[in-house]
């Protein structure tokens, strides 16, 4: 029977109480775990609040090397940790082989950032004094984890929280728990402190997590509903919050798309996981010129999407995660269906001996499905992807946004005007000002001379001494003992500084002095550089 991990322990339930873990493809017992309650987080906050007192106050470096052995230690377990999602989640092997592998490179990824972690330096009115923002760990973290991602999505809470400092109480979906241990274990194994990282299991720690005083942030993936009612428990201790909800994003193809990657992108972003996933691919929108060949492209990729056990190597989608939730993809689908929707492949549950016992449900495709419909009002949790025609960008932009649950959307086009326009309706960041057209018109402006020893510059910079630039890039003052040495957080005062022969050159200044509108002799200014 697997255990909980309370300050390097394996222990049962305080109730004594255990429940079990069954394969979504098989219906079969995978394991019997425990069904912790309120005295088991106690114990496991009481045991986090403890390993803080140590673990925040090592210094940041060796926090990060204490990070990077436990995963490189637990990314030699990935095969014996990916069977283990494949059975409780339904997965893939090859999509659990991925997940595994992520966990312990997210660990390390964060690793590399616990040394960097910078406070800022504020200028106050008065000259003669300043201000310093000190960052520190909150203390006792707590993240609750749904069953759809539970590794990555545990890691993505767990390996900030504790490159920073903080120690975590980490409740993994009630039924995906037992490759959370797995992880967690090697973690441990490969040198992370007892008590760093605690996992508690049962429905009933979730509220007990964000109630508890010691817990001071929350971190929680799930439903939308449910983060309403963890930021309302939550707000009674003034807690720090972090959610994840669910979505219903979109994805618009233009004529002039490249159709078969469009379709490759699209049948991944959809069917991957068994559509099981917050940032799916839900809604797609498709321009009358594209349509036919996109549709009929979508059909060929989905009909190799054979259904079957995830332990199976033929296998290239797994069954849905739970009865419950193939009943109410299989509901959402029917909606649309006695609204005058086609369907044009799936739409149904595999056949066969070994289908019936597993909550397996076939790759499905819909047109014509009319407004009003649950797939366009709600978020599909499932394989099923609704596909509507358009006549351009600015009926697919209006479509997009009458679902107020989107949290990414995917623009595919060639033009470089749609892009643009399409890409600023996602999360991709604008180009550099130096790559646009106004830094063209900027940097040709008649410019008033600067006085003798000085840069002109845009904007208020630091407070120099003789022998100091200052790169905005990365807010830094350098100085003459180096190329790229000096301090951080200089603020931003005014950018002055007499000029110093024989101070070195940092290697990314010279070429954008011209642009900053410098003195031709580097050496005699102080500049100002733009970001990129």
């Amino acid at each position: 029977m697997a255990t909980m991990i309370i300050e390097g322990e394996r222990t049962k339930a305080e109730s004594g109480k255990t429940y079990e873990v069954r394969n979504p493809a098989t219906g079969e017992v995978v394991d019997e775990v425990p069904a912790g309650g309120a005295a088991d987080v106690d114990r496991a906050a009481q045991a986090a609040a403890r390993a803080f007192t140590t673990w925040s106050k090592l210094p940041a470096n060796k926090r990060a090397d204490i990070l990077h052995k436990a995963a490189q230690h637990m990314l030699t377990k990935v095969e014996h940790i990916a069977p283990i999602l494949t059975k409780e989640q339904g997965k893939t092997m090859l999509e659990s082989r991925i997940e595994a592998q992520r966990f312990g490179e997210n660990i390390a990824w964060f690793a590399d950032l616990a040394d960097k972690i910078h406070g800022e330096h504020v200028r106050l009115p008065d000259l003669t004094t300043y201000g310093l923002v000190i960052r520190k760990p909150i203390g006792v973290c707590g993240a609750i984890v749904p069953w759809n991602f539970p590794l990555t999505l545990a890691a993505n809470k767990v390996a900030p929280a504790i490159a920073a400092g903080n120690t975590v109480v980490l409740k993994p979906a009630s039924t995906t728990p037992l490759s959370t241990l797995a992880c967690i274990e090697a973690l441990i194994e490969g040198g992370l402190p007892e008590g760093v990282v605690n996992v508690v299991l049962g429905q009933a720690t979730g509220e007990a997590i964000v109630s508890h005083p010691l817990i001071r942030k929350i971190a929680l993936t799930g439903s939308t509903p449910t983060g309403k009612k963890v930021m309302a428990r939550a707000a009674e201790g003034l807690k720090k919050v972090t959610l994840e909800l669910g979505g219903s994003d979109p994805c618009i193809v233009l004529d002039d798309a490249d159709l078969e990657g469009a379709a490759r992108a699209i049948s991944v972003g959809r069917f991957f996981n068994c559509g099981q996933a917050c940032l799916a691919v839900k809604r797609l929108y498709v321009q009358e010129g594209a349509y036919d060949a996109l549709l009929e492209k979508l059909v060929a990729r989905a009909s190799k999407l054979k259904p079957g056990n995830g332990m199976d190597k033929d296998s290239r989608m797994g069954p849905m995660h739970t009865e419950t939730q193939r009943a109410e993809v299989e509901a959402q689908v029917k909606d649309a269906v006695d609204r005058g929707a086609k369907v044009v492949f799936g739409g149904g549950r595999p056949q066969g001996g070994d289908y019936e016992r597993g909550w397996f449900i076939e790759a499905t495709i819909l047109e014509n499905v009319r407004d009003g419909a649950r797939m366009w009002t709600e978020e599909v949790f499932g394989p099923a992807l609704p596909v509507r025609k358009i006549k351009d960008l600015d009926e697919g932009l209006r479509c997009r946004s009458r679902t107020t649950s989107c949290r990414s959307a995917a623009p595919s086009s060639r033009a470089s005007a749609k892009s643009t326009a399409s890409t600023r309706t996602s999360s991709t960041p604008r180009r550099s000002r130096w790559c646009t057209a106004a830094y063209e018109k900027r940097a040709h402006r008649p410019r008033r001379a600067a006085a003798p020893g000085r840069a002109r510059v845009g904007r208020p910079g630091p407070r120099l001494h003789q022998g100091q630039l200052h790169d905005r890039r990365h807010e830094v003052v350098l100085d003459r003992a180096g190329d790229d040495r000096g301090r951080r957080g200089a603020g931003r005062g005014r950018a002055a500084g007499p000029s110093v022969e024989g101070l070195k050159r940092p290697p990314h200044l010279p070429q954008r002095l011209a642009r900053a509108g410098a003195h031709e002799d580097w050496r005699a200014v102080v500049v100002v550089v733009d970001a990129l």
